[in-house]
């Protein structure tokens, strides 16, 4: 009987990729509002690129640490709760991440289509921590059937 999630953890490294990626890109980002605040070009541009580099790197850095996590227990199913933690918390940034750019950005084509792609990893990462917790399940519903000696 398989005793992972093949999918998780695949995902998983997927995501500790792009969180690397996000936390380099974050801290582009602060140096680039850095620079905006010392050349006094825009007080208010500077101000929302150090926010936006600010919730990217605390994004990344959970997507990061969320792609860890899966990796280890991607075949400890007994570990399914933590991951479903992770899962959700990805995917509620995500979706923050969303609503801010479509905030500042406006709402358009391409908006659309950088949320359903936004999304596509932190979902895949829920479905694979959705089965590894059916493992979970069914490694319980096997110790309660094997008799007592």
């Amino acid at each position: 009987m398989r005793r992972s999630s093949t999918l998780l953890k695949v995902v998983s490294i997927l995501m500790i990729i792009f969180g690397g990626i996000g936390l380099l890109l974050g801290l582009l980002g602060l140096v680039g509002a850095g620079m905006l605040t010392q050349l006094d070009i825009d007080a208010d541009l500077a101000q929302l690129a150090m926010v936006a580099s600010v919730v990217l790197l605390i994004g990344s850095a959970i997507q990061l640490v969320a792609g860890i996590v899966g990796v280890k227990n991607h075949n400890k199913p007994e570990n399914s709760k933590v991951c479903m933690i992770f899962a959700c918390i990805v995917i509620l940034l995500q979706l923050f991440g969303n609503i801010f750019d479509i905030a500042t950005g406006g709402f358009t084509g391409t908006t659309i289509f950088n949320v359903l792609i936004g999304l596509v990893i932190p979902v895949l990462y829920l479905i694979g921590t959705l089965q590894l917790k059916k493992l979970a399940e069914g490694v319980q519903e096997q110790n309660y059937a094997e008799p007592m000696q």
